[in-house]
């Protein structure tokens, strides 16, 4: 039997909603950023003091940009555009050389600014998969929030049946936000997926945010059993998933982008969300998925507020990482 968790009126509303927000979006990227920023752009002021570009600022830098993770094919990219921008543009000051790198750094991340746009399909399924542990479940309840925001009506899809406690924590997501959940307390994940596929169409459901078990790109049975909530889908919508989310844990590195490839491999991923960027230091990844393996990063997190998930804007997060 599937359960359902109805909509009431009385489902506890989230404490960060009892008050508005000290500060802009803008402060709390800048905020959440503060590792990244302290180890990356706080060491960029005494390696550019010199006011020069010459091989010894080169190497100063190619080692900052590369224990910031952002790997090696990143790290060249942006040495040889920062040398190609100082000598055509004859800079020669500390703030130019910096404003140079700053801009390159733009350059290159700005094709991942690609907004998840919902309005052409109704309801639009969107399926999220990761490993454990990189805030996969959490991502979907603040999603809802962040649909819920827009006027969109939302359902969620407890798919994630491997987990003991996944669908109780997305249940737990859904009387904060107010929404549906479909579960069911075992069993196939593709079956609960198709059964919240058609309770959305025949509610006029505008959004479908379905959870999938957690799992790693070696684990193959696994990467096999996502397979088949695609295809399980396609047999609910023809065109569906209309978006499959890769959400990523910022604090994995390098290994993000192995995870990446893995997954797109397995279940063609259409955008990303990465999560914990206020916990670490590796926010550079983000110049080396650019590089390595360009995906659309829909929504990037900075904290555990349930309005910390936000489209990713290249230019915001440039500025909080150089500023």
């Amino acid at each position: 039997m599937f359960g359902f968790l109805k909509k009431s009126a009385d489902a506890p509303a989230a404490t960060e909603e009892n008050a508005m927000p000290a500060l802009s979006w803008r402060e709390r990227l800048k905020a959440g950023l503060a590792r990244t920023r302290a180890h990356f752009g706080g060491k960029l002021k005494s390696i550019f003091s010199r006011g020069k570009v010459d091989e010894e600022l080169l190497e100063e830098l190619e080692a900052l940009l590369l224990t910031s993770d952002v790997g090696l094919e990143a790290t060249y990219h942006l040495l040889e555009e920062l040398k190609a921008r100082t000598k055509r543009d004859r800079i020669e000051t500390p703030e130019g050389i910096q404003q140079a790198l700053s801009d390159a750094m733009h350059e290159l991340l700005l094709p991942l600014e690609q907004p998840l746009d919902v309005s052409g399909h109704r309801p639009y399924i969107i399926k999220i998969a990761g490993v454990n542990g990189a805030g996969k479940t959490t991502s979907i309840g603040k999603l809802a929030k962040h649909f819920q925001a827009q006027g969109l009506s939302v359902l969620l899809a407890a798919g994630d049946t491997f987990r003991a406690a996944a669908r109780e924590q997305l249940q737990t997501w859904g009387e904060r936000n107010n929404v549906t959940v479909i579960s069911q307390e075992s069993g196939d994940p593709a079956a609960v997926i198709f059964d919240a596929i058609s309770a959305a169409k025949a509610r006029g459901i505008d959004i479908v945010l379905a959870d999938t078990a957690g799992r790693l790109p070696t684990q193959l049975h696994l990467m096999e059993e996502i397979a088949k909530v695609r295809r399980v889908i396609q047999k609910a919508d023809p065109t569906g998933p209309q978006e499959t989310l890769l959400v990523l844990d910022a604090n994995f590195g390098q290994n993000a982008l192995a995870q990446v490839k893995a997954f797109d491999k397995s279940i063609n991923v259409t955008g990303l969300v990465v999560t914990k960027l206020d916990g670490t230091a590796k926010g550079g990844v983000i110049a080396a998925i650019a590089r390595q393996c360009p995906k659309p990063i829909r929504f990037i997190g900075v904290g555990e507020s349930i309005d910390d998930l936000r489209p990713f804007v290249a230019r915001d997060f440039v500025d909080a990482i150089f500023e």
